[in-house]
C-alpha cells in the first residue's frame, strides 16, 4: 500500500488518540514502518531519531530478536491463560524480577494492561484497603496540579490538567489538587517541610479530615509542565506527612520507572518506599502492553487476610497476559545484562552539559529541567529581558514551527503545550554519545527556528 493511501485509509478507518484534525489529516502525517535501536523509519525509507522512545517507553531500543524470540517462545507454549483463581510461570517470573528490583518491601505485583489502569487499579486499591480496616471514610485522594495520571475516569480524576478533564465531567469526587514543586527550594536553613506545596498538602488533609483520605498520588518527577525535579527532601516530608495521617502514599512510576531517571524506580533515587507503586511503559519497553501496581507487602496481605477483605474486587482479562509478562522478564533481563541504566548515569552529565550549551545559544530557551534520560526545555519570548511568549506564538510553535523543524532535522519527540511552550527529550536508554550528540543538534535545529519565528 502507497504511503498516501496508507493515510487517506487511517483517516477513514482509524480514530487517532489526543492527535488534532490537522494533524491528522496533514499530507505529512508520519507513516513509521520499521525501528531499529533508536531510529524508526518511515514508508520511504526515512530515518527519524525517537527522542521521545515511543512515548517514554522504548527504554531498550528497537528490532530486538531476543525479545521477539521470547514472545514467540510463550505464543507457541500457553498464548493466553488469565490471572484468576489460577497462575502461570510468566507471570511468576514476571512478578518475582519485578519484586526484586522495587525498594523496600514492594514485594506484590498485580499485573494489568497499561499506565491508566495501573492508576485506575490504586485508586480501588486503596479505598478497598481502608474499608478492609474499618476506614470506609478514607475515599478522598490528592493529587498535585498539571499532573498527568491517565486517561481512563479515575486516573483522569486524579489528573491535574484541566483541559484533559474538561469534556468528561463531572469525574469521580472528592479528589483534591495541590500545587506542583515547580520554581520551589528548601528555604536556607530550613526544611522540605517548609516548602509551599507541602504546607498546601497538610492544610488540604486538614481541610478535609484526615479519616477521609486515602491517598496521595505524585510522580517521582512530574511530567506534565515540564519534567519537574523535586527539592532536596521533598519524598522524605511527603512520605512522613502521609505516615503521619494514616494516608497511602502512590508513586506513579509509569514513565520514571525502569531506568528513565538512571535507577530502577525513581523512588530509589529519591531514598522513599512508596505504599503503591504504578508502572507500564519501561517495564516491556514497548514490545507489549503492560502495566501493574507493586504493593508492599504487610499492605497486600492485610487486604487478602481482612475479614471483610479477602479478594480484590478487581481484575481485567488480559492482566498478567502470558506473552507480555514473558516479554517483561526477557527486557528487564536485557536492561541489566547491557548495564543500559549505567549507561544512563555515566552519559547524564553530557546530556545536561548539551542541554546548558543550547540554552546559552538560544534566547528563546528559558530554562532545561531534569535528571537521567528525561528533560524539558521551556521557552519565552527573550530570556534575557523577560519578554514572554503570546497565546498565538505558543500556538503557532507547538503546532507549526516546532513539528516542521523536528521533520527537517530528522527528530521525533513531542511539542508539549501543558502549562507552558516546552520540548520534551526521552530518548531510549540505550543511547550512545553518537546518539545523544545527534538528538542535541537536531534540537539545536529546533530552537533556532523557534528563535527566528519569535523574532
Amino acid at each position: 500500500m502507497q504511503s498516501s493511501d496508507v493515510r487517506a485509509t487511517a483517516r477513514q478507518h482509524l480514530f487517532p488518540h489526543f492527535t488534532p484534525r490537522q494533524a491528522w489529516h496533514s499530507p505529512q502525517l508520519p507513516v513509521i514502518v520499521r525501528g531499529e535501536g533508536c531510529h524508526v523509519f518511515d514508508e520511504e525509507g526515512r530515518r527519524f531519531l525517537d527522542g521521545l522512545a515511543g512515548l517514554f517507553c522504548v527504554n531498550i531500543g528497537y528490532g530486538r530478536s531476543d525479545i521477539a524470540a521470547a514472545a514467540t517462545e510463550q505464543m507457541e507454549t500457553l498464548h493466553f491463560w488469565p490471572n484468576w483463581s489460577a497462575a502461570h510461570p510468566a507471570a511468576v517470573e514476571a512478578a518475582t524480577k519485578i519484586a526484586g528490583l522495587a525498594p523496600g518491601d514492594l514485594d506484590v505485583v498485580f499485573f494489568v494492561n497499561s499506565g491508566s489502569e495501573a492508576v485506575e487499579s490504586a485508586i480501588k486499591f486503596a479505598r478497598q484497603y481502608h474499608r478492609s480496616r474499618g476506614e470506609a471514610s478514607r475515599t478522598k485522594m490528592i493529587a498535585r496540579d498539571m499532573a498527568y495520571h491517565g486517561t481512563s475516569m479515575g486516573a483522569l480524576s486524579v489528573t491535574g490538567i484541566p483541559k484533559y478533564k474538561e469534556p468528561f465531567g463531572p469525574l469521580l469526587e472528592g479528589v483534591r489538587h495541590i500545587p506542583n514543586t515547580l520554581g520551589e527550594s528548601v528555604p536556607a536553613q530550613g526544611s522540605a517541610a517548609q516548602l509551599p506545596s507541602l504546607e498546601k498538602l497538610v492544610a488540604t488533609i486538614e481541610e478535609e479530615g484526615p479519616e477521609t483520605v486515602a491517598a496521595v498520588f505524585a510522580e517521582p518527577v512530574q511530567n506534565s509542565r515540564g519534567a519537574l525535579v523535586p527539592p532536596e527532601g521533598y519524598w522524605a516530608e511527603l512520605r512522613a506527612i502521609c505516615d503521619r495521617y494514616g494516608i497511602l502514599l502512590v508513586a506513579d512510576e509509569v514513565i520514571s520507572g525502569y531506568g528513565r531517571l538512571g535507577t530502577w524506580f525513581g523512588s530509589e533515587k529519591f531514598g522513599v518506599v512508596p505504599d503503591l507503586l504504578t508502572f507500564a511503559k519501561g517495564s516491556t519497553s514497548g514490545y507489549a502492553p503492560l502495566g501493574g501496581v507493586l504493593i508492599r507487602q504487610e499492605l497486600a496481605e492485610g487486604l487478602m487476610d481482612s475479614p471483610t477483605g479477602g479478594v480484590f474486587t478487581h481484575g481485567a482479562t488480559w492482566g498478567a497476559h502470558p506473552v507480555a509478562t514473558r516479554v517483561a522478564t526477557a527486557n528487564l533481563k536485557a536492561l541489566h545484562d547491557e548495564d543500559v541504566l549505567g549507561n544512563v548515569g555515566r552519559l547524564e552529565p553530557r546530556f545536561q552539559a548539551g542541554l546548558t550549551a543550547l540554552a546559552d545559544a538560544h534566547p528563546t530557551i528559558a530554562e532545561w529541567r531534569g535528571t537521567g534520560f528525561f528533560y524539558a526545555i521551556e521557552f519565552t519570548g527573550d530570556r534575557e529581558s523577560g519578554r514572554t511568549l503570546t497565546d498565538q506564538q505558543s500556538v503557532e510553535l507547538v503546532r507549526e514551527v516546532m513539528p516542521r523543524a523536528m521533520r527537517e532535522a530528522g527528530l521525533i519527540t513531542r511539542p508539549d503545550d501543558r502549562g507552558a511552550t516546552m520540548l520534551i527529550l526521552s530518548p531510549p536508554l540505550i543511547a550512545d554519545e553518537a546518539v545523544l550528540d545527534e538528538l542535541l543538534t537536531a534540537v539545536d535545529h529546533v530552537a533556532a527556528a523557534v528563535d527566528g519565528h519569535v523574532r
